[in-house]
């Protein structure tokens, strides 16, 4: 389970924030002050920091300089203002993206995902679709940590459609990426290993929410 750390002294923004966060599979740390910010940082390990611009110690902007000097963790940044000025400043301190107060829990939530998707994909080994973590080096696929068992071929069709989520792969296309490791040669292949993946990551597999079907063409992933 990636954990997201969460610094800002309003209560209130903090637990529901806290509470999207974890039932969207996160685990979730917080802290009120930016020196206890960057404790938290050094001691949880956090996968990302929801950082507000503004705190009752040190500004938002001193904390992300100081993470970057420590590592290249990702950094969404709270601001409660909209001047381009505030943005520019955000993301020059080495903020991967920031979010103006007030702000939709479920936003706030998609970009965390958006965030942590894209420094995925820089390492190249670790993909997301939603709450499903995907591990390219080691062929793993895990929801909250727990481990979703798939073949090599399951995953490997999965792993295609999740390097470009909401991108329409063909049934003949998704055959060229599985042939390596299958040796089946027909379009519907595809089929059944699309039907025995929804059977293991889906939470109903009739209603699928993840790998979506695009009648008479082919398959894609969901977007966030």
């Amino acid at each position: 389970m990636q954990t997201v750390l969460i610094v800002d002294d309003e209560p209130r923004l903090v637990e529901i924030a806290g509470d999207y966060l974890r039932h969207a599979g996160f685990g979730v740390v917080t802290a009120a002050t930016g020196t206890e910010g960057l404790e938290r940082a050094r001691t949880h390990k956090p996968a990302l920091v929801v950082l507000d611009l503004r705190l009752p110690d040190v500004d938002g902007l001193h904390v992300a300089r100081q993470l970057r000097q420590q590592s290249d963790i990702p950094i969404v940044m709270l601001t409660a203002r909209a001047e381009e000025s505030d943005r520019l400043l955000g993301l020059d301190s080495g903020a991967d993206d920031y979010i103006v107060k007030p702000f939709s829990p479920r936003e706030l939530v998609a970009r965390v995902r958006a965030v942590l998707r894209r420094a995925g994909a820089a390492s190249g080994d670790v993909v997301r679709l939603r709450d499903l973590v995907l591990d390219k080096a080691r062929l793993t696929v895990s929801r909250g940590g727990v481990p979703i068992e798939l073949t090599a071929t399951e995953f490997q069709l999965l792993a295609t459609l999740v390097s470009s989520p909401g991108r329409l792969f063909t049934r003949p296309q998704l055959l060229d990426a599985i042939r390596g490791s299958d040796t089946e040669s027909f379009d519907r292949a595809v089929d059944a290993h699309v039907k025995n993946i929804r059977r293991k990551i889906e939470i109903d597999p009739r209603s699928p929410t993840y790998v979506l079907t695009v009648y008479g063409v082919g398959y894609k992933a969901a977007e966030e």
